[in-house]
């Protein structure tokens, strides 16, 4: 099977490029299963239900998160009641939603996804090696493909994390830092691993954001309201070829798409 997963989506313009390029992608891969990093898909910090919706219908299966995903209030209810919507799995037990499920492909194919948070340089959260080795051990049971959406910032946590799951999870790929890195490999054990797959936002931006702003926010260390950057959208991507039987990855290939883009976004689109 030909997993697809999508990275950290930036506000209405990574939205919009979304639905133009998804269905494209999903063809020239014949992608199977779809899974998107959605913390940052409602105005550039946090998702809402009705972003939520939009991403779904836009043809992806499964949205993952991270440590922005309580920036809406709507957060809550979204993640109480959608199925399909994650949050880490190392937030404590009182938080709302869950962190890990399987769901299935078109043709029936049981999928278990992971979503961790980091704590380098992160809020301060469960351990996510333990929650993935917990996470791991009730997932097998019912799934043979297993991938985890390891969002974080350093990139030796998410090495350590990838080496950890090596042979045991389908693919371990980093979220968070929004720039791709050139890392893509399926490591020896069959776990295809990249440490950070981009964004799906602004190409002409820092992180998604008007350069001029994160300057000045660098220069004078003062609150700054952030607008989102206009211009070209890259989609950030990778596809990850799995053996359904084993749950090893056969090859993970890096991926970036650039579509045309709007006007500068206002903050709160």
């Amino acid at each position: 099977m030909n997993l697809l997963f999508i990275g950290d989506i930036v506000g209405r313009p990574g939205r919009r490029a979304l639905q133009q390029a998804l269905p494209g992608m999903v063809e020239r891969w014949q992608a199977d299963f779809v899974i998107a990093n959605g913390e940052n898909a409602a105005a550039g910090f946090g998702i809402t239900p009705a972003v939520a919706q939009e991403i779904l219908t836009a043809g992806v299966d499964v949205i993952t998160t991270g440590n922005h995903v309580w920036n809406k209030k709507e957060a809550e209810q979204l993640l109480a009641e959608e199925a399909r919507v994650l949050r880490p799995a190392n937030y404590p037990p009182a938080a709302p939603g869950r962190g890990a499920a399987v769901f299935a492909t078109r043709s029936g194919v049981p999928v278990g996804v992971i979503n961790l948070c980091g704590r380098v340089f992160m809020d301060c959260v469960d351990c996510p090696f333990r929650e993935a080795e917990r996470r791991l051990t009730e997932l097998r049971e019912q799934a043979r493909v297993l991938v985890v959406d390891m969002h974080g910032e350093a990139t030796s946590e998410k090495l350590a994390m990838g080496w950890m799951l090596d042979g045991r999870a389908s693919a371990v790929i980093g979220t968070h830092t929004h720039v791709a890195t050139a890392d893509a490999q399926v490591l020896p054990a069959g776990t295809a691993y990249i440490t950070d797959v981009g964004m799906t936002g602004p190409r002409d931006s820092v992180l998604g954001i008007e350069p001029r702003l994160i300057i000045q926010r660098f220069n004078s260390k003062m609150p700054v309201r952030f607008k989102l950057a206009g211009g070209p959208v890259v989609v950030g991507a990778v596809v990850v070829d799995i053996d359904e039987e084993s749950g090893r990855a056969r090859s993970i290939r890096a991926l970036q798409e650039v579509v045309a883009g709007s006007g500068a976004e206002p903050a709160d689109e």
